[in-house]
């Protein structure tokens, strides 16, 4: 009886290790003007949901209902941001829970 066997080529090259001159900050432009003060706020927290978001998920909460207010307010302190609002922490499990 014949049994294939799975093989698998070695990387040729190695994988791009981040380094400063790889990756640049991205430029900071100024809010269009004229806006609502609505749009602003909302703007801002969007920001920060994603922020938080994504400090999250790479401190490893991959779900949603782990991510409780308590745990959002904490990741906020640790990466130098005020506590959010509880607004704010149901757009951070929402961002959790369709970008999975």
């Amino acid at each position: 009886m014949a049994v294939a066997t799975v093989t698998t080529k070695p990387l040729s090259l190695p994988l791009p290790t981040p380094t400063s001159a790889t990756y640049q900050p991205l430029k900071k432009k100024p809010l269009p003007a004229g806006q609502p003060r609505e749009w602003y706020v909302t703007h801002n927290r969007r920001l920060k949901a994603m922020r938080l978001a994504i400090a999250l998920l790479d401190s490893g909460v991959y779900h949603p209902a782990t991510a409780d207010n308590r745990r959002i307010r904490e990741t906020a302190e640790r990466i130098g941001a005020h506590a959010p609002s509880d607004t704010t922490c149901r757009m951070v499990r929402a961002l959790i829970r369709y970008g999975r």
